[in-house]
């Protein structure tokens, strides 16, 4: 029980399975209802196809766990119609300060341009946040959520999974044309098909406190190099919804985990770090130790896996739960391709191509911060020191502090789904970015450039005079500046790098295929034969 949120539980209902006696065939299982499991059910319902979600438990997340959420993630579930209640709640934020013991020495703004929808990031309790997607998935047709049911084997044939389940009632069996593991850093899953999970652990431990208290601190994130109030250690503070502050305190390697929990342990550091006449009431505690490391392969046969499943970072830098999002928005176009027969089974393989990819700069980030927050010998910590004295008075050296680099898409800048730039651009909007959203008018109302996008592919096209473009079941949607939208405030124009007229082709999940400086049909058909592995040749 927590002082600022009661836990829903929801109920066990015996599967049809287990009510006829029989295995039945699903297309797509899901283990696991946490945010990754319950945001893959909502992607590949919104491509038309039927889910069944497995998960051990009854309710939400106990804890707050991940709090920080950002741009990428949020749009992703703007996508799916999700958004709105996490950004009503959470609490924005896109400022932050570092201090080096009784010093600022460093502020930065993660969003400093005008023109988006959606914030740099929100801080939101994870209980909150799977609620909402609990919510949406019982509302949609095609999600089949089902509570108290534990995967405990697994057998992969060619075309199928059978995967045995526990139950209340006893444990039955089931099939499935493809199985999405979404079941945590500790997935059975992962064990059952005897998949590598490498990198590296860390040796320190930190506390997570929890702590409600009306503040004036603004809601920025604060972080702490060997505090007075926290000697030789590093500590950070968030605020979250409901007056809930998250505070994190670097322990060492040698603490007592169990011991630290003790409130009678946790009280002095908050009234250290706070001060005595703060008012304020624990509201929950954990000690983690973390670690760095990834599955070796995504996709084993028709087993699939995402989220912590698949990687598992620091929490500095809020790379965790943001990652996984981003697994789920680039595998659900493409399995929804093959479940429907509209494109080869290879194209599956590109997810972890352009997912491990990602997870690669992931664990090299997380890793990087994890060595400067904590210095592994004396060498190190000089080096750190000095770049915080630094980085005071001189801009240099900013760059260089790394309290945790907080999380930005990984462009697949390498992807064999890319064509390559023929012509010279300017901007960020290279192939395998995620594209920049803006701010436009849709007959004469204001909107923004990213709910415009298609389900499917879509041709975005400035200053040329298009044509439609027949690629089967992949021609894409056509969006014409001047015809479907005005760039009147010149935001889109900036981003995409207008210059004498410009056509971007933009996969399902909303990331840059290919960019031209003319419209010829031809190239369009080859970019999207090329996205879709051979599909539309």
């Amino acid at each position: 029980m927590l002082n600022t949120y009661d836990f829903p539980e929801f109920d066990y209902v015996q599967s049809i399975e287990q009510k006829n006696g029989e295995v039945l065939r699903h297309t797509v299982v899901v283990v696991g209802a946490g945010p990754m499991g319950l945001t893959a059910a909502l992607d590949f319902a919104a491509r038309g196809l039927k889910v069944v979600v497995l998960d051990d438990n009854n309710t939400v997340s106990v804890g707050s766990r991940a709090v920080c959420y950002a741009k990428r993630p949020l749009e992703i579930w703007d996508r799916l119609g999700v958004a709105k209640p996490m950004l009503d709640k959470g609490i924005e934020w896109k400022l932050g300060r570092v201090f080096f013991r009784d010093q600022e020495v460093y502020d930065f703004d993660l969003l400093p341009e005008d023109g988006h929808n959606i914030p740099a990031f929100i801080n939101l309790q994870q209980y909150y946040l799977e609620e909402y997607l609990v919510a949406a998935c019982m509302e949609n047709p095609l999600v089949d959520l089902r509570w108290k049911h534990k995967v405990v084997s697994l057998h992969s044939h060619n075309d199928h999974v059978e995967v045995a389940i526990e139950t209340p009632d006893g444990i039955f069996n089931m099939e499935a044309d493809w199985l999405l593991a979404c079941d945590g850093a500790n997935s059975d899953v992962r064990r059952m098909v005897g998949a590598e999970f490498v990198g590296q652990f860390f040796e320190d431990r930190f506390l997570i406190a929890d702590i409600v208290m009306k503040a004036d601190f603004p809601t920025e994130r604060w972080f702490w190099f060997d505090p007075d109030f926290h000697k030789g250690q590093s500590a950070l503070l968030h605020k979250q919804s409901d007056d809930v502050w998250r505070l994190d305190f670097q322990l060492g390697w040698d603490t007592d985990p169990e011991v630290e929990k003790l409130p009678e342990n946790i009280i002095p550091r908050v009234k250290a770090m706070l001060g005595e006449d703060v008012e304020f009431e624990l509201e929950w505690a954990s000690v983690y130790q973390f670690a760095c490391r990834r599955i070796d392969q995504f996709r084993y046969g028709r087993v699939l896996f995402a989220g912590d499943a698949a990687h598992q970072v620091s929490p500095f830098g809020a790379r965790g739960a943001n990652t996984g999002v981003q697994d789920i928005d680039n595998l659900s176009w493409k399995l929804a391709a093959v479940v429907r027969g509209e494109v080869p089974e290879a194209l599956i393989d590109s997810y972890h191509d352009e997912r491990a990819f990602a997870a690669d700069d992931n664990l090299l980030n997380s890793t990087r911060s994890t060595d400067f927050i904590s210095p592994k010998n004396n060498a190190s910590r000089r080096y750190r020191n000095a770049v915080l004295t630094l980085s005071k008075d001189h801009e240099f050296a900013r760059p260089l502090v790394n309290s945790g680099r907080l999380s930005t898409p990984t462009p697949y800048v390498d992807s064999s789904l890319n064509v390559k730039d023929d012509s010279k651009w300017a901007g960020k909007m290279l192939p395998g970015t995620c594209a920049a959203d803006a701010p436009i008018k849709v007959a004469g109302k204001d909107a923004w450039l990213l709910q415009q996008l298609g389900e499917g592919f879509t041709l975005l096209v400035f200053g040329l005079n298009p044509a439609a473009v027949d690629a089967g079941v992949f021609s894409p949607k056509l969006i014409v500046e001047g015809k479907d939208f005005n760039d009147d405030h010149g935001f889109a124009a900036e981003r995409y790098d207008k210059g004498e007229g410009c056509v971007y082709l933009i996969r399902p999940d909303q990331h840059v295929v290919a960019r031209w400086r003319e419209f010829d049909v031809n190239k369009i058909r080859a970019g999207i034969a090329r996205a879709t592995a051979g599909a539309s040749s």
